[in-house]
């Protein structure tokens, strides 16, 4: 098997159902989950041990879907001659996690810095790509049609990230670090009422 073909060497690559410019929205977008999918493993690398184990098995299966939201983005057929693969499962699965660490990590008021260990610092890492992620498919979305579910995973997907990192710095010992000039930000609705 080789692995270049010189299909690309103008500029150009292949889609699912035609061909467009290596510069195109699309493939910025689907390329940005890619990066995001490295990030993931390089984070994964980092997560050692039966104390990270459910959260391994978590990032291996975003990798997947990861994957999937990327072949969904790569289909310029239309919706009715698609096969897309990201759906409303894979959104309330990433839903259930990011609430299951909200309540292991300790209550959180304010903004905090990225970092930590070095794992939870690879997530903050890949919640930022993430975000570059889901503003790629925002542009896309309002120039081509797409699986919306995608749209959607992505969003829940920098959010899981966050939570994920908390519980790898809880689990670690490891106290997050308050932004120092922040509000309150969080948990203020259990504050007032």
């Amino acid at each position: 098997m080789n692995l270049y073909t010189r299909t690309g060497d103008k500029g150009q690559t292949s889609l699912i159902g035609g061909r467009v410019d290596k510069d195109d929205i699309r493939v910025e977008a689907y390329g940005t989950l890619d990066e995001l999918n490295a990030v993931v493993g390089q984070a994964m690398a980092l997560l050692q041990g039966e104390l990270y184990e459910d959260l391994f098995r978590e990032l291996e299966k975003i990798q997947h879907e990861l994957f999937d939201c990327g072949g969904d983005l790569a289909s310029v057929l239309s919706a009715d001659k698609r096969k897309d693969k990201t759906n409303a499962g894979m959104v309330e699965f990433l839903e259930e996690r990011i609430d299951a660490h909200v309540k292991e990590a300790p209550p959180l008021e304010r903004f905090i810095l990225p970092g930590g260990t070095q794992a939870a610092a690879a997530i903050h890492l890949a919640r930022t790509v993430a975000r570059r992620a889901e503003r790629r498919i925002v542009t896309l979305n309002k120039h081509e049609e797409i699986n919306l579910h995608v749209l959607k995973y992505v969003n829940r997907l920098s959010d899981y990230f966050f939570a994920a990192a908390r519980v790898i710095n809880f689990r670690a010992g490891m106290k997050d670090v308050e932004y120092e000039r922040s509000a309150i930000v969080f948990g203020r609705k259990n504050k007032d009422s």
